[in-house]
């Protein structure tokens, strides 16, 4: 009988001078570019682990009584970074939440340490091509409003890799897995002793997790 496929995929967690774990609330904080994933693995991580959930995105609509293109279009992209730093702000001191983000939040320095203090940062990476499969139908991207947008998704990356990378305590690539694995290996990273550098999780018929320092 054949072995059932095992995959591997790869969470790396950080090691850095980020906020210790008694000094931050007890959340789950998802960070990624557009398309990666951040509200759909949000929601399952809400439903699995019994957490509220909460998306920054929503926030920002509920108190500006507008979609976003809408208000991108009314304050500018300046703009928009300053409400989304004051809904951010809100969140301070809340627990028990997986909090999904905009894609563009970690773009303010205050904002990443603003993440940091919320809870165990996660983020949620993909390829350029996976990312332009994802969002290519959606128009409620003002960002992709642009004769290239494969290639300005190409450029927002390259800009922002190196701020998702600080502020994050684990980086998950996300292009071969389904929502439900993903959200698995989340739950097992985020329970992990911090002073190890990778978690491997191997999945198949019955998945198995190993830890690599």
């Amino acid at each position: 009988m054949r072995k059932p496929l095992r995959r591997q995929m790869l969470l790396v967690l950080m090691k850095d001078n980020r906020p210790a774990s008694k000094d931050r609330c007890q959340n789950i904080v998802l960070i990624g570019f557009m398309g990666t994933g951040k509200t759909t693995i949000g929601k399952i991580a809400s439903e699995r682990l019994g957490l509220a959930f909460v998306d920054t995105d929503d926030l920002i609509v509920e108190r500006e009584g507008q979609p976003i293109p809408q208000i991108f279009e009314r304050v500018g992209e300046a703009g928009f970074r300053k409400i989304e730093t004051d809904v951010l702000r809100g969140l301070a001191g809340e627990g028990g939440k997986i909090i999904a983000t905009g894609g563009g939040i970690i773009t303010q320095p205050e904002n990443i340490r603003l993440l940091q203090e919320l809870g165990f940062v996660v983020w949620l990476a993909a390829t350029v091509e996976t990312i332009f499969e994802r969002v290519s139908m959606n128009r409620d991207r003002p960002l992709l409003y642009t004769e290239d947008p494969l290639q300005t998704i190409t450029d927002l990356l390259a800009e922002r890799e190196a701020q998702y990378e600080a502020a994050s305590d684990l980086r998950v690539e996300t292009d071969n897995f389904h929502a439900d694995e993903i959200t698995h290996g989340i739950a097992a990273s985020a329970g992990v002793a911090s002073g190890l550098t990778k978690v491997v999780l191997t999945l198949s018929k019955a998945s198995a997790i190993c830890i690599a320092s």
